[in-house]
């Protein structure tokens, strides 16, 4: 089992959008590497919901994969922002998940509160400049952030 950081932008798509609807592609990825990293994901592989450009940025919950990846159709809608005219529908650029909440955090975990575990110290996430929407995490680095956040990881 492999874990995941998924980054949304809580006034497009937050932790409380994906309570409301249960599941929901993740779509609209347009970075080769996170792109590569959705292709790895496995039905079963927990993650963590960050909130990026918020006031206050930082993970608000786990949700689980519940699809692996297949191809994201945003890519084909000239309609979309997330258009791709250059995608072969016969093989197709860019993939997406399916992903389900599993549980909020009691409150958010800010990013100075994720950088001051010794376990996150090796992360992007923790790095001036990070942009990818999908990072792996470690085990270890999954479980720091749940204990950070008062969860145990045997209640997900």
């Amino acid at each position: 089992m492999s874990h995941w950081l998924l980054k949304s932008e809580p006034d497009v798509f937050g932790y409380p959008d994906l309570e409301r609807v249960g599941r929901e592609p993740w779509n609209g990825v347009r970075n080769y590497q996170a792109r590569n990293f959705l292709r790895q994901m496995a039905v079963g592989d927990p993650c963590l919901f960050y909130h990026s450009r918020s006031k206050t940025p930082g993970i608000a919950g786990v949700a689980r994969v519940t699809r692996a990846a297949y191809p994201d159709d945003l890519q084909f809608d000239p309609a979309n922002a997330y258009f791709d005219a250059t995608s072969d529908p016969q093989q197709p650029r860019w993939s997406m998940v399916e992903v389900q909440a599993v549980r909020a955090f009691p409150e958010v975990l800010t990013l100075e509160a994720v950088r001051a575990l010794p376990q996150w110290g090796t992360s992007p996430l923790t790095r001036k400049g990070s942009r990818l929407s999908v990072l792996p995490v470690t085990a270890e680095q999954f479980g720091a952030a749940l204990t950070a956040a008062g969860l145990d990881a045997n209640s997900l």
